[in-house]
């Protein structure tokens, strides 16, 4: 039975083309959904991008016949415009000019009429209201991402005979054939799909207590090459921080691009920064000119407002986890960094007073080429996924971009787990000879014990 999909105001603000998603089935837009797409239409950011761009589509149906009776989608429905359905039934306290209600008022009556009907929102709350009135209800996707357990962490478990880890400690390689994974529901072992640059704790089927750490080269296993470094002295902690520096000090001609997924406290910020300064202070190997780090706390579409100061002065705010980080590295004595503030913070301003490291908002990389830089993309999980690839496509020669960011802890209104531009970064850079990538476990946070019993508990 063909089904109709009414569409709220933040499903086309998320994306213009979602009203051309719906494959052979019919589309209906509630008139108070073109009179709230109407107030965006000036907007400067990606919602009025998003709401001209629906506009424009809107218009371009509209020649094909009348909107009131339905004009043909490209995919076999049809697109129509509700201007009725005032009479149907809903809870009487509710606020009948309220938006969210009215378009409920069109989906009970377009079912009363006899129509499969599905609102389409990404409004947790308008979700819950249309289960009162006896209407399904979806969240939109724009980027397919698979649920938060299946979604790639660039890193595996598997098994190896006691002969071939000797072989792997000995040649620093071994085949892919050469593993298994342990299937516990079934209790038997399998060859498991390995994705290039995978990382993989490689346990002995003999001795549980030995294991090494290598990476799938596409083609063999292959040993870390980072795994022991310290950058300005910092030491890996656990597994997860030894494949974050591998993923770091990974040339930018192998890996231009690295993702590190994880729970607060996992050292991903403060590890990107130490490699960074590792590379262009102490080795001075001219590999890259400087650091720039960017936040979408300051979001890519937003205009950081007409505030005194410069550009470093407004955004300065938005980058105080930065400089909480960079506390850390200029002085790697704690009992001693704190006992004078002042000269911490000279050593610090430093930093940006030699342009070592600049912060830059993110709405003006549009348009730039990136040559030789360390970049690095803080809070990544608070980007779409149109931003993150506006933002990856500015790297040029010599550039690594590095995205980190926690899953958990989205601030935007209209992304989550699954359609947040970091996870789908990760998903559709799988896989790929450029991209390094791995996800940090809640068990690997290095921040305090209250940091890592929060992370898991709250």
């Amino acid at each position: 039975m063909k089904k109709t999909y009414v569409l709220d105001t933040n499903v086309i603000l998320y994306s213009s083309g979602a009203l051309l998603s719906f494959g052979n089935n019919d589309v209906v837009i509630p008139e108070v959904v073109l009179e709230e797409l109407d107030d965006f239409k000036k907007n400067k950011t990606d919602l009025g991008l998003n709401a001209r761009q629906a506009s424009r589509i809107i218009d371009g149906l509209r020649k094909l016949g009348n909107l009131n009776e339905g004009v043909p989608l490209p995919g076999g429905g049809k697109l129509r415009i509700e201007t009725n359905c005032l009479n149907a039934e809903v809870p009487k306290f509710w606020d009948r000019n309220k938006a969210d209600n009215r378009i409920l008022q069109v989906c009970k009556a377009l079912k009363d009429a006899g129509e499969d009907v599905i609102l389409i929102t990404k409004d947790t709350f308008e979700r819950i209201k249309a289960d009162i009135v006896n209407v399904k209800s979806e969240d939109f996707y724009e980027k397919v991402v698979p649920a938060g357990d299946e979604q790639y962490t660039g890193r595996m478990e598997v098994y190896v005979s006691q002969d071939k880890l000797s072989e792997f400690y000995s040649k620093k390689v071994i085949s892919k054939n050469d593993v298994v994974c342990y299937q516990e529901e079934n209790d038997e072992y399998y060859t498991p799909t390995l994705y290039t640059n995978q990382f993989l704790v490689m346990h002995s089927l003999e001795n549980k207590k030995q294991s090494a750490l290598g990476r799938f080269d596409g083609e063999n296993i292959v040993h870390l090459h980072y795994k022991d470094s310290k950058p300005l002295g910092l030491s890996a902690r656990n597994v997860g921080q030894r494949f974050m520096l591998e993923c770091l000090f990974t040339s930018s001609n192998m890996a231009p691009l690295s993702i590190v997924k994880g729970p607060a406290g996992t050292a991903k910020t403060l590890f990107s920064l130490a490699v960074g300064l590792q590379k262009i202070i102490e080795e001075e190997t001219g590999e890259y000119r400087k650091i720039l780090v960017c936040r979408p706390n300051v979001t890519m579409d937003e205009e950081i407002g007409f505030l005194p100061g410069t550009e470093e002065q407004k955004i300065s705010p938005f980058m105080r986890p930065i400089f909480d980080n960079l506390e850390v590295l200029v002085d790697s004595d704690e009992k001693e960094r704190y006992k004078n503030e002042k000269e911490l913070q000279d050593k610090v301003n430093e930093l940006f007073d030699r342009r070592i490291i600049t912060t830059e908002a993110i709405a003006y990389l549009r348009g730039r080429s990136i040559i030789r830089q360390w970049v690095i993309i803080d809070e990544a999980q608070n980007l779409s996924p149109k931003q993150v690839k506006a933002i990856t496509t500015r790297v040029g020669i010599g550039t690594k971009l590095i995205l980190i960011g926690d899953p958990d802890q989205i601030d935007h209104p209209f992304m989550d787990s699954r359609s947040n531009g970091l996870c789908y970064a990760s998903e559709r850079m799988k896989g790929s000879k450029l991209c390094y990538q791995v996800t940090l476990k809640y068990d690997e946070c290095e921040r305090s014990p209250l940091s890592f019993e929060a992370a898991q508990r709250l």
